[in-house]
Order: C-alpha cells, then structure tokens, then sequence
C-alpha cells in the first residue's frame, strides 16, 4: 500500500528498518515527533508486509477519523475502502479493508469478545505517550494475547515523546525489550513570547475557567494577527471556553475564518479545521491538536496554559473534569506546532517564572481519574487486580479497592472481585458501570428506548449543555434545535440499544455496535 502513496514525511526513512524489526520479533515501539507522518505511513508499511488486517488505535474519536480520512486521502480513494475506521456509534469499513483505524475504547471491547483478534495480523497503539486509561488496558491486553494466544501477531507502539524504554520492556520477552526505531523530525525554530494577562486572574480547578483570562486569550489572538503571519492555533481547556472565545473574535468575521475543534463536533466540523483553506484562519482547539491531529497551515500558537484532566473523588467513588495548568512537556509539544512549515511563534498566556513551576510530565490517568470502569475491564478480563498484566504504572491501591466496592455494590462482580453476568453486561455497554446500571434497570422500567435516550444524554460528554434539567436537554435534543447534537445523541442511543442484551431489546452482547 505504501508503494501507491507520492508523498514523502520525515518518518518514511525509518519504515525500512521498522518493519523488519516487526518481521524479526512481532514487536517494536516507534518514537517520532508529532507531524512526522507515524500514524499515517507506518500503518501502510505495515500492511504491505503482514497478513491480515492491520487495527491501530487512536484515543480519540476525532482523531481515528481523521487519521483513516489522511491514509485514504494518500491513496486517492474514499474512506470505507481499503483504509476504513470504526468509533463508538459509527463504522466505514468493509470486506476489502486493510487498514481499520478504531478508539483505544473499541479496541478493547474487540479484545474482550475476542482476545484472538481473528483476521488480524498487526495492532499499532498510537500515541501511547498521552497514558489514557483505555490505552494503558489496550496495551497490557494485546501483550497478553499476543503472548497466550497470537504469537504471530505484530503489535507495534507509537510515541511522539522519547521516553520509550518503559514500552520498549513491556512488549519485549525472554530475549529482552523491543527494538526502538527513532524518526526524526523536521520542525523549524519556534520563537517564544511571554504574554501574561495584565493582572492576576483565578487559579483554575473544577468550575469554569477565570473569564478575566479568557479576555486576554482573546486579546492575545488579535495580537498575534497583527505580529506574525500564517494561521493561528489556539489551545483552551475544552469545548465551553472554545466557544467564549469564539464569541469574543466574532468581529474578525470576514477577515478571518474562526474555527473550533473538539471531539463533540461533527465530522464536517472537524474536517473545516483539519485541510487547508486559501483564507487565514484561526483554529481553536483542545488537547486533541497537541499531538493526535496535524492542523494544516499553522505558523503561530497561542497556548491558554491549560489542560482538562480527570480526577475522583475517593471518598464519593465519583469522577469528574477538573482544569490544571499544562506540564511543560505539553506546553513544549503544542509550540512545536508552529514550526512544521517554516520558522514560528509560541504565545505563552503566562510568564517565564511560571512556566519554571510547572509540571515536567502530565499525570497519567491511572494516578489520579476515577477507576471504576477500568476495575471493570480488568475483571472482565480475568484480571480483577491486575497482577502480571503488562501496565505500564500499577493502579494506586486505594483508588482500585474504592473501585472494587464500587462494582461489587453494583452486583458487577462477586466477593473475590470476578465478574458476574450482570457485569458482563455492564462492559458490554461501553460505558461507566453506574451509567451502564441505569441502563439495564431503566430499560425494564421505562422501555429500552426511553433508558438509552436518558444514557445517552449523560454518557455523550456535552449533550446536556451547562443545563442541570436533564428533561429540558432531553426535550432540546429531540426537537433538533442543536443538528450535531442531536445526531451525536441519536447514534449513541442507537449503540446502546444494541448493547442492551437481547431481552431487553437490543442484540447479543460482546457487538461493536
């Protein structure tokens, strides 16, 4: 497939060498810059050389279609052919497909119905350095089958930071670690610019971000229009502080196209901020630009200095969203965006003498999100505790046993922490096990269709808006006002119809829906 592709990326000199390590021992980890080209080419070199086909695993939604959107792109043909992707709620994938890009989270329900992955000959794990917990579990999963189950199978994983000798030990064996390929990457010098706001503005946390520093992003954004040359990108904590500061640059409207990017829009959405444009533009994102998409045409970052991570609540068994200042490693990784096509600039929203407090490294998730859903996996896997799993860090004890009581009140697993039927079920949904109870219970109390319209709303992360009155979000989403929105919510309702076991309505568990 490689052979059919002109184009040429800073990682096609390292593929040669990539592909016969997978050849010699199945296993290797590739480390290259973001904008390099891994995700792209290395999943056609593979397939050029492995029989089967080749699954690799994005953590996000909008990333996966992105990413299969550019390989088929590459071969002048249309998605669904033989480059195709699957996320929750949504397939473009067929008989003759070669490549199939999937989310961590879909990867693992494929794992979970089948570990032997029939038909498939490689998994490549993407961007493995961002330590979600779904790609921690994918990761410790397809060692362990590939060990049990699949010797022949070649599982590859991706980076863009170089600490890959913690990868390289998990998926090497008996005659040592994996073999580390490196691409290098071709980044231009990226300029810093100091820019705090004017006065102090509130530290960040659970509740909305300081308006006061939302103004001066917004005021940054006109700055560096008038400075510097190219198209903006922005990074801001998420979805609601995207669109208030859409809201504050809506006067540059026919000078320049002000466009958002999350994992909530819609494809269209999604594709207007990821392809060239003849107009200057400014695309205002979150993390997902850091390092799983490429934006086209960027020459200046403006950096708000945050990131929106998870945390939980031990004393609740609860998780939530909370805001934290970005480690410097993140920081250093959304300013490299600005020197792919030339020389750029870096507009930091805060000061030097902070930038030296930061955080070096992002916590992985396992650290610090709620575990429920994860303890879950685990014991649907045979593993309740995770011992002899190829994890990249342990879960902290506490948090997993905050977890475990958590399920066994659920009735998803027993008083040895293995799975019940119930919890099956549970897993099967896709979703957190609390959410995933009130859909078997509600389907037999309301209707199947009436729970998975009221799991949707909750499960699907905006739907409700900012609103508490869910019946008012869900009365707004079925009269269609929001077209995205409610087609997001109606695919989801669809998959978790699917998911209910058969009794109530849906299909056999163990689907990709």
């Amino acid at each position: 497939m490689l052979s059919d592709v002109s184009c040429t990326l800073p990682v096609s000199p390292a593929l040669p060498t990539l592909v016969d390590a997978l050849s010699a021992g199945g296993t290797a980890v590739l480390v290259a810059p973001p904008g390099t080209g891994k995700t792209t080419l290395a999943p056609l070199a593979v397939a050029d050389r492995v029989a089967g086909r080749v699954l690799v695993a994005q953590p996000r939604r909008v990333a996966a279609r992105a990413a299969a959107r550019r390989m088929a792109d590459l071969l002048g043909e249309p998605v669904g052919g033989r480059i195709g992707y699957a996320v929750r709620g949504e397939r473009r994938a067929g008989p003759a497909t070669r490549v199939e890009v999937v989310t961590t989270g879909l990867l693992l329900r494929r794992l979970h119905h089948d570990p032997e992955l029939p038909g498939v000959g490689a998994v490549l794990l993407d961007e493995v350095h961002e330590r979600q917990l779904d790609a921690d579990l994918a990761l410790a999963f397809a060692v362990e089958a590939r060990a049990t189950l699949r010797p022949d199978l070649w599982l590859l994983a991706m980076s863009a930071t170089p600490q890959a000798d913690r990868y390289a030990a998990l998926l090497g064996g008996v005659d040592g670690p994996a073999p580390v390929v490196r691409a290098e990457g071709a980044l231009h010098p990226v300029t810093r610019v100091w820019a705090p706001p004017p006065r102090p503005v509130a530290p960040p946390g659970a509740g909305r971000v300081d308006p006061a520093l939302l103004d001066h992003v917004a005021a940054t954004v006109r700055r560096a229009l008038r400075e510097r040359d190219g198209d903006l990108l922005v990074f801001l904590p998420g979805a609601g502080e995207i669109a208030a500061v859409a809201r504050r640059l809506t006067d540059l409207a026919g000078e320049v196209a002000v466009l958002p990017l999350h994992g909530r829009l819609s494809g269209a959405q999604q594709d207007a901020a990821l392809r060239p444009a003849p107009h200057r533009r400014v695309v205002l994102a979150t993390t997902v630009a850091e390092s799983s998409l490429t934006v086209p045409g960027v020459r200046v970052v403006v950096d708000a200095g945050l990131s929106r991570v998870p945390r939980t609540d031990l004393a609740r068994g609860l998780g939530a969203l909370v805001t934290v200042p970005v480690s410097r490693a993140g920081a250093t990784q959304r300013a490299g965006r600005a020197g792919r096509q030339g020389p750029g600039y870096v507009y930091r929203c805060w000061s030097a003498s902070t930038h030296e407090r930061l955080a070096a490294q992002p916590e992985p998730e396992i650290s610090t999100a709620d575990l429920t859903g994860f303890a879950l996996q685990l014991a649907a896997w045979g593993s309740p505790d995770g011992a002899g799993l190829a994890l990249p860090d342990p879960p902290p004890p506490a948090a997993l046993a905050v977890a475990r009581e958590t399920l066994a009140t659920l009735g998803a697993v027993d008083s040895d922490g293995r799975i019940t039927a119930r919890g099956r079920a549970f897993a099967a949904a896709g979703i957190h096990p609390r959410l995933a109870r009130a859909l078997l219970d509600g389907a037999e109390r309301v209707g199947a269709d009436r729970a998975a319209e009221l799991v949707a709303l909750l499960a699907e992360e905006g739907l409700a808006g900012r609103d508490d009155d869910l019946a008012a979000a869900w009365r707004r989403l079925r009269a269609g006002g929001d077209p995205a929105a409610t087609a997001r919510w109606r695919a989801e309702i669809r998959r978790l119809r699917a998911a209910l076991p058969t009794r109530q309505g849906g299909r056999a568990a163990g689907s990709d829906g």
